[in-house]
Parts: C-alpha cells; structure tokens; sequence
C-alpha cells in the first residue's frame, strides 16, 4: 500500500493494498456499486436512505492489481453530534485513508448543492478523485451525466450499478489512478486469524471494535442499533494479523419486523460463519440472556469458538454476585462450550480490553488443535476402563479404538462393534473427559460414531 510520509497514521490497514473509498450523498448507489466493483453482494443495498452507516470493506481485483475497496456512509452537512454528523466523520477519516475516491452522483436526480459543496470539500483533499454519474441506464443516462461536469472534477464516467453498464470503463479508470505497485512483504509465519463480535443491540460492539484498534472506525452512540451491516477491519497483535468484523445486533426473531433488520441480521450470520473465534458481547447489567445463549449457540453449531467480553463491567455493583449469575447460567444452558472464556472489560473506558486478545489466541488455539492417535487411544481406553460401556438390546457395546481426523473445530471418531447406539449419556461422559483431558474449554467439540463388525477396515477421511 502507497504510504503517506505526511501522515505517518494513514493506512492502519495491514494487506498492503492500496485503497479506494467511494463517496456521495446518501442513495444515489454507493453501495450497489461497491458491490458490483467486488463482485458479489456484500453490503446491504435498499432503498431507505442512509442504510449504510459505518465503513465497509473487501479485497478484490481491479485492473490486475488487488485492491482494498471501501463503501461508506452517505456524506451530509450535519452538527458533528448527531449521528448523520457521525456518519460524516466516518466518511471522511475513509478519505484520509485512501488512495483514489470515487465520488458518486445521481444521474437521474441531478446535479444538487450538496454535491456541489462535496466536490468542493474533494478538491481541497490531495487525492486522486474520480467523478461517477450512477443511475445512468439507457440512452439517455450519457447525456444526463454530462451534467456532472459542473462540478470541476474533471470527466465524469455514466455507469449504472444495477444493471451493470460502465462499469468496465470505470475499473479501468480506478487502474489508471492506483498508486505504483510495491514489491509484497515476505510472508512471516503468522496467519491471519477470523474474528467476528457478536451479541445483543446497545451491549457495545462497535465500542469495542473501536478500542481494539484504537481509532473511531465504526460510528457509536446511545441510539440502539447503529451497526446495520457486519463491517470488517485489520488490525495486528503481538500474534500476528487479525481480521475483525463487527455485526449488527442480534435480536429475537419475534422481534424483527423491518426487511433491514433482516438483512442485517442475515449478514451478522454470514460473518459468523466466516469466523474462526467468536466474541460474544453482554452487557454486565444485564447478564446472559436468552438471546445471548442463542447466539452462542448458534456459533457452537457452526463450529466456532467462542470467548465472552463481559462489557460495562465498571458499571456493576455487586460483581461477585454478576460473576456467579453469568458462571451458573452457563453451567446450565452451555454445557457444550463448558469452560469458556469469560474476560470483563469497559469497552468504552479501556479497562480490561488488553486481556481480551490473549483469552481470544488461547481459545484459537485449542480449537486449531490435534490429538496424536496414541495419547487418544490411551485417553480413551482410561475412559472404557473407568465406566464399562452400556448394554444396548441387551447386548453389551464394543467401542474398539478412536481418532482424531481433523481440527477446526476438534473432532473425534470412535469406531466399534455397533458404535452408532452409543447413549448419549455416555457420548457426553467422554466429551467431557476429553475437554478435561485435552485442556479444551470453550470450544465446540464434535463426535462421529462409526459402527463396523470390523472396524479396522473403516477409513477416515
């Protein structure tokens, strides 16, 4: 990524891929843009007016060259209070930190005083900037576009986002403007680790998303529900590169009744699939409720590890008492995560927060880790000795040996005589005493059952 020696802050992003920002009003297809440019839906397109509010990021190619592409709120003059004012800051820092900006108009609408001011506000920005005409379909779309020439910004590019035209023309324009390519680092040994926040409205996701990298990257506030899309961001720990996402907050489905939420919602799941570890946000005053059990729940099925940031903790009172609640509900309706993480942090003060990482790497950790075959085998056969298999149909079973195929999330294979009818009692009798044995608290743990009259011919994949 070209590096701004005025700024040293600029580009905090870890790819090393020049960035290009996409600006404009609100709704004139800032984000059906960005999606067609990446390829594929990603962000949250209707036609509500400032549906995106936080900056949205995604690598894809352009030109040849692999760039980081970022769609961001819709640009308003407004009180820098306000959350439209907010939004406009967002806005702005994503400016600061690109390369090239694409700055889109209506076609259809017009020419308006704010695009006018925003053009200006672009002149002054030392940035290469290229003027799109969206919404410029058929054949009168050109000639509307040429309206844009008004604003000073050089050759405006007619495209139409939603029905693909122009878009070619554009992409190559975006070539034209990329920086010098640099020659890529070397890969260290580090990978990049999926990290996904997730929970309930207002417990303060994106507080925390900001706190972790240290700068105002997503938009907070007091009104519930700013986070409408899942948002992602890089950031660097002690352990190497990290891929963040915050995501909307997850309500009960009886609750949801707008189509955003929907979506919104839709897209919190389709990043936590994309996750290695979840962090699952409570607010301290509040506890673990219902929903939150669902949400871990849900990212137990999905086979992802999950660490709990008890947020607000500074708020708390009685925290003993806060600690004992949380400890006993998890007992109770977690039994398949027994052990997880619990780190409590204030998001918003810092306090905390440096513990988090750390319970997030070990967590990561176990649920990348492998069993060697012969201290499973050993484990297991202490686990048949200690409690004698059941009888089935008045027939005793015969489980003769285990393995462990594959990790991510760990799971574990035992083949024997009839294996399938083992009770499932007895399956959580040795999922729990492999946790306990293989020091895996807090990670989902999965258990195959092959039954075979000769089961040293079964192969595992």
């Amino acid at each position: 990524m070209a590096r701004d020696p005025e700024n040293p802050a600029r580009h905090r992003d870890t790819s090393g891929l020049p960035v290009v920002a996409i600006l404009g009003r609100p709704n004139v297809g800032k984000s059906s843009l960005f999606n067609r440019l990446v390829g594929r839906r990603i962000a949250i397109v209707d036609d509500t007016p400032g549906v995106t509010r936080d900056r949205k990021e995604a690598e894809t190619q352009i030109a040849g060259r692999n760039i980081l592409l970022v769609d961001t709120a819709g640009l308003e003059e407004a009180a820098p209070e306000t959350l439209f004012g907010r939004m406009r800051a967002s806005s702005e820092a994503a400016l600061e930190q690109a390369d090239v900006a694409v700055f889109v108009v209506d076609a259809k609408s017009g020419i308006t005083a704010s695009d006018r001011a925003f053009a200006n506000w672009l002149r002054r920005a030392r940035r290469p900037v290229i003027l799109v005409a969206n919404k410029a379909e058929g054949r009168g779309g050109a000639q509307a576009a040429l309206e844009a020439y008004e604003l000073g910004l050089g050759d405006p590019i007619a495209v139409s986002a939603e029905h693909n035209e122009g878009i070619a023309g554009l992409m190559e324009a975006i070539g034209e403007h990329l920086p010098e390519e640099v020659p890529e680092p070397e890969e260290g040994e580090a990978k990049l680790l999926r990290l996904a926040i997730l929970g309930r409205p207002n417990a303060g996701k994106s507080t925390l998303l900001n706190t972790l990298l240290g700068e105002e990257r997503m938009i907070t506030g007091p009104e519930p529900g700013l986070t409408r899309d899942a948002i992602a961001a890089i950031f660097q720990d002690e352990a190497g590169p990290i891929r963040i996402v915050d995501t909307a907050g997850m309500r009960k489905r009886a609750r949801i009744t707008h189509r955003l939420e929907e979506m919104s919602v839709a897209s919190s799941i389709a990043a936590l699939r994309e996750a290695e570890v979840v962090i699952l946000v409570l607010d301290a005053n509040l506890g673990l409720e219902e929903q939150d059990i669902r949400i871990a729940r849900l990212a137990e099925r999905e086979g992802r590890a999950v660490v709990i940031a008890l947020n607000k903790w500074d708020a708390v009172e009685d925290r003993a008492a806060a600690r004992n609640r949380i400890a006993d509900t998890l007992e109770t309706s977690l039994n398949q995560l027994r052990g997880i993480e619990v780190v409590t942090i204030s998001a918003a003060t810092g306090a905390g927060v440096d513990k988090l990482m750390p319970a997030v790497r070990r967590t990561h950790e176990r649920w990348n880790r492998r069993i060697g075959t012969g201290a499973l085998n050993r484990w297991f056969a202490q686990m048949l000795e200690r409690h004698q298999l059941p009888l089935v149909d008045g027939k005793r079973l015969k489980l003769r040996y285990a393995t462990m195929p594959k990790a991510r999330p760990p799971t574990l294979v035992l083949f024997g005589t009839r294996a399938e009818l083992l009770p499932l009692d007895y399956q959580r009798y040795l999922l729990n005493g492999f946790r306990e044995e293989f020091d895996m608290p807090g990670v989902p743990i999965r258990l195959q059952l092959r039954g075979t009259e000769n089961p040293y011919a079964e192969e595992t994949d």
